[in-house]
């Protein structure tokens, strides 16, 4: 009885564990969401074919530590460098007018990317509960090294 309580019971740690994620939001959601509660801002900038992006999503994202770091004290904020989101950002409509839907690899950048100006991917941007960018951090970082920056 007392091994398949303890099996029971490591299975049921190792479900809640593996279900630990950075609920993530669009640009627009974390504005609203600062305006209801007002907290810093983190977000990745990432492109569909960066590799380093991919590792930074399957590594240091699902690291526990830095989901609750993630979660606790920021909305978090996925941003495709290169996708065809809309942005409201400070007044301003941000688009990527050279997207071209079903296309593979590079593909346009977005306006929002380029008022960011960011200098490679993935890059992570911390903007504060006003919406002032406060720094980024650019290229992968191991679990433990985001944990020393953010």
């Amino acid at each position: 009885m007392k091994k398949v309580i303890l099996v029971l019971s490591l299975s049921l740690l190792s479900i809640v564990s593996f279900a630990q994620e950075i609920k993530w939001m669009t640009m627009d959601e974390a504005i609203e969401a600062q305006k209801k509660d007002p907290k810093p801002i983190f977000m990745d900038v990432y492109t569909d074919w960066c590799g380093p992006c991919k590792m930074l999503d399957k590594n240091t994202f699902h690291d526990a530590a830095i989901v609750e770091i993630v979660s606790k004290n920021y909305y978090a904020v996925k941003f495709n460098a290169e996708g065809n989101e809309t942005i409201n950002f400070k007044g301003v409509k941000y688009t990527n007018p050279k997207y071209v839907a079903g296309k593979t690899g590079r593909n346009g950048v977005h306006e929002f990317t380029s008022f960011l100006k960011v200098q490679g991917y993935p890059t992570m941007y911390i903007f504060d509960a006003t919406g002032e960018i406060k720094t980024n951090v650019l290229g992968y970082r191991t679990a433990e090294q985001l944990k020393a920056e953010i």
